[in-house]
């Protein structure tokens, strides 16, 4: 596809037709094996001296259709798609730092990543270390001899403050670090390999699936980082892996492409905790991103006035939105946010955390549920649900107060949003 045009990818990168029956939807292939074409072309498969299916656990056809059409959205070089956002974090990190190993990572992250980073990753003997990205020097100052990755959110879920990839990314490549770069909330709004991160990751679920029907996640390889030029840092990318055979694995790609963070990824993995995200759930996803370029600006206009609309409210003391941030967290707004400013808004009730629920019971079109990125408009109060887990310091940290409520705006019309917002603060009063 010679496009580079982000409604011309959605649409066509990675699949023109089925070659058996020559159909033009990517159809489901719900199958768990393959046959192969003799006893050589298995052992080839095995060898990884060629790509393809081998079982579904670790490859399909629908989910690779999803996997090339991501990977040319992103500018990346190659894609791998697993069960959820969650799998998609945990196993980027997985990927490449091991038990006695530290990762750097913002701390303005979604509560469940948080959990993830500061408990079961943890247990693993992988120790996250949080910095306050407001400062890009704060993770170099956090690195030291054992440091395998820097991570962060590209548009935070619930701060909203845009994190600075370049300069973070910059800082990782002088000490052979990747910037690790969770762009959920910002799809086709930022290209992060364009600023120099190393790997992109994605729930599926959100804006990218679109409608609520599907859990998935995504890990993208940028193609761009020099893994082989570092063998101390990296260590899992190059010393012989006893779990294949004792593939060296920045050697082992290099006939296959610049992928070897993500080959590790699928071929160690993903086939041995099994993450895989079903065929039919890939097709569903897929069905999101034909549609993602107009969503993503309807989301954006409609979250824009949303913002401007609640600004005028007494009963609101402060809303969250990138184009409300101050600073230099608007320098990095307006650097990073070419495209539109995404569907999430959050603001803070002047009664705090009594109002944001008596707000939430009031919604009639929004629906309060655990999630963002849908179609429709939604709501939730993160402190007493999808943060309630972190303790009041670690919610802070993160951006969600006791009054705090976010939005993830649909694509309804923008006179029935604010209807709906307007008799709701109103009951809350």
């Amino acid at each position: 596809m010679a496009s580079t045009n982000p409604e011309t990818l959605a649409l066509h990168a990675g699949w023109r037709r089925d070659p058996a029956t020559h159909a033009v939807a990517v159809p489901i292939y719900q199958t768990t094996s393959y046959q192969f074409d003799d006893a050589q072309d298995a052992s080839d498969l095995f060898a990884l001296k060629k790509l393809g299916n081998i079982y579904t656990r670790i490859m399909n056809p629908t989910t690779d259709a999803l996997e090339q059409r991501i990977a040319a959205l992103e500018g990346g070089a190659a894609a791998l798609a697993v069960a959820s956002g969650q799998a998609a974090s945990a196993m980027a990190l997985q990927n490449i730092a091991r038990a006695g190993d530290n990762v750097v990572s913002s701390t303005d992250l979604y509560g469940g990543t948080w959990n993830l980073f500061a408990n079961t990753l943890r247990d693993q003997g992988i120790e996250v270390r949080f910095v306050d990205p407001a400062d890009p020097e704060a993770f170099r100052r956090a690195t030291d001899a054992k440091t395998r990755a820097y991570y962060a959110e590209t548009l935070p879920n619930p701060k909203l403050a845009v994190f600075p990839i370049a300069e973070v990314a910059a800082i990782g490549r002088e000490l052979g670090i990747p910037l690790i770069m969770d762009n959920t909330a910002a799809p086709l709004l930022v290209r992060p390999f364009d600023h120099g991160a190393a790997v992109v990751v994605y729930s599926l679920t959100k804006y990218l699936g679109g409608h609520g029907t599907s859990i998935g996640g995504m890990i993208v390889d940028g193609g761009n980082f020099d893994w082989g030029a570092y063998p101390e840092r990296q260590p899992l990318l190059n010393s012989p892996d006893p779990s294949y055979h004792g593939a060296v694995w920045s050697e082992a790609a290099k006939p296959l492409g610049p992928i070897a963070y993500i080959l590790k990824a699928r071929t160690t993995l993903l086939r041995d905790l099994g993450a895989a995200l079903s065929p039919f759930n890939a097709f569903l996803i897929i069905q999101g991103v034909e549609t993602l370029a107009l969503r993503m600006r309807a989301h954006s206009d409609n979250a824009a006035a949303v913002a401007t609309f609640l600004s005028a409210r007494r009963d609101v003391t402060r809303v969250i939105h990138p184009s409300y941030q101050t600073g230099v967290a608007a320098e990095r707004t307006k650097k990073y946010l070419t495209k539109g400013t995404g569907g999430l808004v959050g603001f803070e009730l002047a009664a705090s955390a009594d109002a944001g629920r008596r707000f939430i019971d009031a919604l009639k079109m929004f629906y309060h549920v655990a999630n963002i990125g849908d179609a429709r408009s939604l709501a939730i109060h993160p402190a007493s649900t999808t943060h309630s887990q972190l303790s009041e310091a670690d919610q802070r940290a993160t951006g969600v107060s006791p009054g705090y409520v976010r939005l993830s705006v649909g694509i309804e019309h923008i006179d029935d949003i604010l209807a709906d917002l307007t008799q709701a603060l109103d009951a809350a009063g």
